[in-house]
């Protein structure tokens, strides 16, 4: 295996607001290796893109754990100008709630081979957003149940 590919995305409904992680996890022959689809409550949107990325390179690092033998270069795609310019150094990381997500990030991209970031319109986004939708639809079920 050459790459991997993984497509990121979070929401919220209203800001803050019930909020979902998404994350699909692929080969570069299309294979999806892992997914996500989180509920994660009460936040903002940029949090929940953090948590979404976070989740998806904890989930290619258990990969990458089980498949020793492979080095892949990963790309990241996200919707998410913001976080994007913040991983690459163009923005500086202001808020103190946002920094230590980006530290998170920062101390698994050590661990993993190299990464790269690229934002891409929501339209290529289709199946992460389609799993926040998701995760936020069953948290909302199971906080009314």
């Amino acid at each position: 295996m050459q790459k991997i590919i993984i497509h990121t995305d979070g929401g919220a409904r209203g800001n803050p607001g019930p909020a979902g992680a998404g994350a699909v996890v692929a080969d570069s022959d299309g294979t999806i290796l892992a997914e996500v689809s989180d509920y994660l409550g009460e936040t903002t949107n940029n949090v929940a893109e953090y948590e979404a990325l976070e989740r998806a390179l904890i989930a290619v690092r258990d990969w990458i754990t089980n498949h020793p033998a492979t080095k892949p270069h990963i790309e990241v795609r996200m919707d998410s100008e913001l976080i994007i310019k913040q991983l690459l150094g163009i923005y500086r990381v202001k808020d103190s709630k946002m920094k230590m997500y980006f530290l998170r990030v920062g101390m698994l991209r050590e661990e993993l081979p190299p990464i790269t970031f690229t934002h891409v319109r929501r339209e290529f986004n289709k199946h992460a957003d389609a799993l926040v939708n998701a995760a936020i639809d069953r948290g909302l079920v199971e906080r009314r149940g």
